[in-house]
């Protein structure tokens, strides 16, 4: 196997009978590739050398549910979106249509101070991992996460916001199929001095592969842009830097194609 260098969790092989990957995440392992044989060579020596458990077919990996057609697949956190609801006691909570209301506007020190910051952290870093299937959220969880350090009853609020947003679609994730093609598209945008506190902007991007969504991020930009010009290229530098990792990573992998 080849140790991939632009991410260093992946390892593959190519040969004329296909490919294998190998991707780890500390004691969990995924093994796809074309190459049946070679799969399982590779999971006879990694029984022999380490103790191991094959689960079959991938269905659950670190909390993502899988579901696989001949059409594609689908992954969601429908068990762990509805642990947090259950934690939270909002399993019969009223539905809520958008994760944040557009009007609200979070500033430090707002109301009164919690008297459990603790649970308000732990809420806010289980939304953070709840993005990775969903990315409607990414924007309002970036958001709160500004206020781990002294949250206070609105802020509080807006998570609540956020979690009756999530029962209303618990199952909703992302969807993956062949489209015909394998064409890499970013999309960069920036709210220019969106934020109140020391008036930064927010950049924003998501990266399609073949039209199906795989990169995103929003997040706060590290200076006060001057111009909504500035704002957007910050945020068109920030998308580039995904795109040319993403390609490194896909000709690593000999996924890359003329058409990108």
């Amino acid at each position: 196997m080849v140790h991939s260098e632009a991410d260093h969790s992946v390892f593959y092989r190519h040969s004329i009978q296909g490919c294998v990957y190998l991707i780890v995440y500390v004691d969990d392992i995924v093994i796809p590739g074309s190459d049946q044989q070679g799969i399982l060579q590779l999971k006879q020596h990694l029984s022999n050398q380490f103790q191991t458990k094959d689960l079959g077919k991938l269905r659950y990996f670190l909390g993502i549910e899988v579901a696989q057609s001949k059409d594609g697949l689908v992954i969601s956190q429908r068990k762990y979106a509805m642990n947090i609801l259950e934690e939270t006691c909002l399993l019969n909570a009223k539905p809520a249509d958008t994760p944040m209301d557009p009007s609200v506007k979070l500033l430090p020190n707002q109301g009164e101070p919690l008297s459990d910051s603790g649970r308000y952290r732990r809420l806010v870093g289980k939304l953070n991992y709840l993005t990775v299937t969903r990315p409607d959220i990414s924007f309002a969880v970036s958001v709160v996460s500004q206020f781990l350090y002294s949250p206070c009853q609105e802020h509080m609020d807006v998570v609540v916001r956020i979690l009756r947003y999530i029962k209303r679609a618990l199952g909703k994730g992302l969807v993956y199929e062949d489209k015909g093609h394998t064409q890499i598209v970013g999309y960069p945008d920036a709210d220019w001095v969106g934020s109140p506190i020391g008036r930064r902007s927010t950049s924003g991007y998501c990266v399609l592969v073949g039209g199906n969504l795989i990169s995103w991020k929003s997040k706060k930009q590290n200076i006060v842009a001057r111009s909504s010009v500035e704002a957007e290229y910050r945020a068109m530098a920030m998308a580039t830097c995904e795109l040319i990792w993403l390609k490194k990573l896909l000709k690593e992998l000999q996924i890359e194609k003329q058409d990108q």
